[in-house]
């Protein structure tokens, strides 16, 4: 990690000048004040970074073009003809593999449900400035690739190792450090047998902005930790400490907190918006009748085994119906709730429990970086008399 800090420039006389730094086009994370709006810097984030549409949740896989995506810097240019990867550092045989080498390996497809660990930020107060997700940053897909712990292991892991780091090739500058974006994963995890080198997402190869043509699938984590355009695997006998796993993804209550790392996904239940919707505020209109309410939930601490559904903004709560699982531990599973309407108008939340006992908070779990904010979604409904 490499913070950069004052620089000069040369001038033709030869004198010396002072010149910008990156810390002049990359400043320090901020809160928004009480009644600051959405910058322009944030809608620009916002139209990079794509949500999942509600209404898609009536899919049981997420089409490619409909999955929620964040790009921390730019899509590189790689050639899946001549992409390599690298294994290195704490181990007994260092290797570079192709794509080609990859495939030819076993290769196993995992549904998985992958979330932004900021999805809900813009609904904090006070909110932390960056990406704006409100709760549709995330998707359900099948990836295919080559399990990444028999590579491991080929090459030789040292008695020592600690932490195994992974790069991609995207690089930029965020709060003047400029770096690649990075991640590591403890040893125990990076040998779960269920972590993929991935290189299809739903049957076709990876599309660039999904990490063509190779990234990394951690199930159950949240996807800071899902390395796209995969260039390189370092193995560490100290912690890791840059950007992304030592400053940016931390659970801290201020700036000087050190904090807890964010790894993996709190248990979430999104609600499909019955109905139709007013074009701007996304406020539904539901006619009145029998309907059934449904979505879709999930955690990656552990299975979920119950989803309560409110129709009185958490006034009172009722049980909804869980679909048998589909697809595995790691893929979310669909519920449904069957409700009349009548004439009035409602804020349907719903809340998922998992097996581990963690259940969605009613109040907003505030943190610095506005991460793991698994606020119970609110969808109002209007049902029109007549």
């Amino acid at each position: 990690m490499t913070t950069l800090d004052d620089r000069t420039t040369s001038r033709p006389d030869g004198a010396e000048a002072s010149g910008p730094t990156l810390a002049d086009v990359s400043g320090p994370s901020r809160l928004a004040a009480p009644d600051e709006a959405i910058s322009a810097d944030e809608l620009q984030l916002a139209a990079r970074n794509h949500g999942l549409p509600l209404e898609a949740l009536r899919y049981d896989v997420t089409p490619a073009g409909l999955h929620y995506l964040l790009i921390h810097y730019d899509i590189p240019e790689l050639n899946p003809a001549t992409h390599a990867l690298t294994i290195g550092g704490a181990v007994e045989r260092p290797s570079t593999v192709t794509l080609a080498d990859l495939r030819e390996r076993p290769s196993v497809t995992h549904r998985v449900t992958l979330e932004c660990a900021g999805n809900g930020r813009a609904l904090l107060h006070p909110r932390p400035v960056s990406q704006p997700w409100l709760v549709e940053a995330v998707g359900n897909a099948e990836w295919t690739g080559t399990p990444l712990a028999p590579l491991l292991r080929e090459a030789g892991l040292g008695a020592d190792a600690v932490d195994v780091v992974f790069t991609g090739a995207d690089h930029g500058v965020e709060r003047g450090v400029e770096q690649d974006y990075q991640r590591a994963l403890p040893i125990a995890d990076a040998l779960r047998e269920e972590v993929l080198l991935a290189y299809e997402m739903n049957g076709a190869p990876l599309l660039p902005q999904h990490g063509a043509p190779l990234r990394l699938i951690v199930p159950g984590w949240y996807g800071m930790a899902h390395v796209k355009w995969l260039q390189s695997i370092d193995v560490r006998t100290t912690p890791f400490d840059g950007y992304q796993n030592a400053v940016a993804y931390r659970l801290r209550q201020n700036a000087d907190d050190p904090g807890e790392a964010v790894t993996r996904i709190e248990p979430r239940a999104l609600v499909r918006p019955p109905g139709f919707p007013d074009f701007m505020t996304r406020r539904r209109v539901l006619r009145a009748g029998p309907c059934t309410v449904d979505g879709r939930a999930w955690s990656g601490h552990a299975p979920v085994v119950t989803v309560e559904v409110s129709v009185d903004d958490g006034a009172s709560w009722a049980p909804a119906e869980l679909d048998p699982p589909a697809g595995g531990e790691f893929a979310w599973r669909r519920w449904r709730y069957e409700w009349t309407a009548t004439p009035g108008r409602y804020v349907l939340s719903a809340r998922a429990t998992d097996a581990s006992g963690r259940t969605q908070p009613v109040e907003q779990p505030w943190n610095r970086g506005g991460f793991a904010n698994n606020l119970v979604q609110r969808v109002e409904v209007v049902v029109p008399a007549g």
